[in-house]
């Protein structure tokens, strides 16, 4: 079960789920955002001690206008896991989690020993663009995010109809509220010179790709594992860019290879 607590840094007051026993394990989600029920957390807390902060904008965690740029929430990465009283916790990011976890173990080298990056952003390759996530409505976004596009859209909605009007209400209050940070990261595309970071990596570190992701395509995979030394990729079948939700067993089982 997951708890929810608050950090507090120099810039914001975050809210964060914490949950599980053993090896600590820092969490940081993606674009969408995270839920205490979210099936991952779950199968990492079986196993680890779970941190999972809200990141600014998301959850209860008030908006930042202090935190401008890519090196702001690098560096709020490592603020949360001081505050977290953790040293060399596993890093663990999806989307644009992985995004900020891979320049947090790009940055400060020595003290991430182990790094797993789900469906990272942060490349960019000129013959394999990734779609605008800024310009998708409600309905588009199943289709790119999931292998099942019908079964995803169930789960986005909670059985919702995606067409009801409080529905839709409610869910472009919350993704405005949440791209307006994403945007910082990711607009208009999600790439800041991540490239011509990751050899600094020294992390042993696991890459995870759902086989179906249409978001970030799963070309981008082997691009990541060539700019990290000694990386391994791991691609999950019948899986898209929401594989933390579709097959969480098979992410969390390639993040404890990592101990």
């Amino acid at each position: 079960m997951m708890t929810q607590k608050t950090a507090q840094t120099r810039h914001a007051e975050v809210r964060y789920l914490e949950g599980g026993s053993g090896t600590p394990l820092v969490f940081l989600h993606g674009a969408g955002g995270m839920t205490p029920e979210d099936p991952l957390l779950a199968a990492l807390a079986e196993t680890h001690h779970v941190y999972a902060p809200y990141l600014p904008g998301y959850g209860e965690t008030e908006d930042c206008p202090e935190l401008r740029d890519m090196l702001d929430y690098t560096l709020l990465g490592w603020d949360l896991v001081k505050a977290f009283g953790l040293t060399d916790p596993i890093l663990v990011g999806h989307s644009m989690g992985g995004m900020i976890a891979a320049e947090m173990a790009a940055i400060a080298p020595n003290d991430v020993s182990r790094l797993a990056l789900i469906c990272p952003a942060g490349l960019w390759l000129e013959e394999h663009p990734i779609p605008d996530m800024f310009t998708f409505m409600p309905y588009e976004m199943p289709g790119y995010l999931f292998h099942d596009p019908e079964s995803g859209a169930k789960l986005m909605t909670s059985g919702l109809d995606m067409n009801d009007p409080k529905f839709l209400q409610n869910y472009l209050v919350r993704n405005a509220r949440q791209l307006g940070m994403a945007g910082k990261l990711l607009f208009p595309i999600p790439e800041r010179g991540l490239a011509q970071r990751l050899y600094r990596i020294q992390a042993r570190t696991v890459i995870v790709w759902g086989a179906s992701d249409r978001l970030i395509p799963p070309v981008y995979g082997p691009a990541f594992a060539a700019g990290i030394a000694g990386s391994r990729l791991v691609t999950v079948p019948e899986a898209g860019h929401m594989v933390i939700l579709e097959k969480p067993a098979d992410v969390a089982a390639a993040v404890a290879t990592l101990g």
